[in-house]
């Protein structure tokens, strides 16, 4: 590991353009969970409700039944709420202080890159604390679900329906989000990092694989092997905050 450490390092501080990708596993060391569900955190197969959690937090259900969908978001935001930003977190924002372009593509909900400074962040899967109507162009920021009224919250100006600005299970990528990633990608990455994500899903993977067959210098940190485990050029097993504190310590 400390090889790998030592030429992550060097290769850092002659890259210009860095692309991280992060997951779930960033933020364990938050103390949020990585398993199922949105962000992770529902282990078992079904909900309380009986219902597998992909039903329960999808675009179909908060139309039809959005208590039940509020109901399960809540939970995922109260393992959210009071939690901070890590190291992981905090040694990405500092790489952007030193003057490099730093770009941030991020499976995770839960705002923490942004919190951390990060301002380059696709959070392709959108924020929990942002809100907005389901009618209206009504929207809102939070800081915690305990701000609401009512659960679920009703909007202010058209008493409708208000829900997190999250893609649920069977719903579309939003596509301004989606191309912005491409215009970072047509531009060009000196490094690409994934963190702490299993790479399941073609948009998380595909970054990746392109840097590779193009060998540009590829970077998986990740407990777990994944689907890109084998074509990256290095790869760690270790946890995000211990190795990218190490990284950084090296970089300076």
């Amino acid at each position: 590991m400390d090889r790998y450490i030592d030429k992550i390092a060097e290769t850092i501080n002659t890259s210009h353009r860095i692309l991280f990708i992060t997951g779930a596993g960033i933020s364990a060391d938050s103390g949020l969970p990585t398993y199922r569900g949105v962000s992770g955190l529902y282990e078992s197969k079904n909900t309380e409700d009986g219902i597998q959690i992909e039903h329960a937090l999808s675009g179909n259900m908060i139309k039809t039944n959005p208590e039940i969908t509020w109901k399960y978001i809540s939970q995922i935001e109260a393992a959210c709420r009071d939690k901070k930003p890590n190291q992981a977190h905090h040694v990405i924002y500092q790489l952007e202080t030193t003057g490099k372009s730093i770009w941030i593509l991020t499976q995770n909900i839960d705002g923490f890159h942004q919190l951390a400074g990060s301002t380059n962040v696709i959070d392709i899967h959108g924020h929990i604390y942002h809100l907005k109507c389901t009618q209206c162009r009504y929207k809102t920021v939070v800081k915690s679900y305990q701000e609401l009224s009512t659960i679920p919250p009703l909007c202010p100006s058209c008493n409708s329906l208000i829900r997190p600005e999250i893609v649920l299970f069977d719903e579309m990528l939003p596509m301004d989000k989606l191309e912005k990633l491409s215009d970072e990608l047509n531009k060009g990455f000196d490094m690409v990092f994934s963190i702490g994500t299993t790479s399941v899903f073609p948009y998380i993977a595909q970054p990746v694989m392109d840097a590779a067959s193009k060998r540009i210098p590829t970077v998986e940190i990740n407990p777990s092997e994944t689907t890109i485990s084998q074509y990256v050029m290095f790869r760690i097993q270790d946890k995000a905050a211990k190795t990218l504190a190490a990284i950084w310590q090296q970089t300076k």
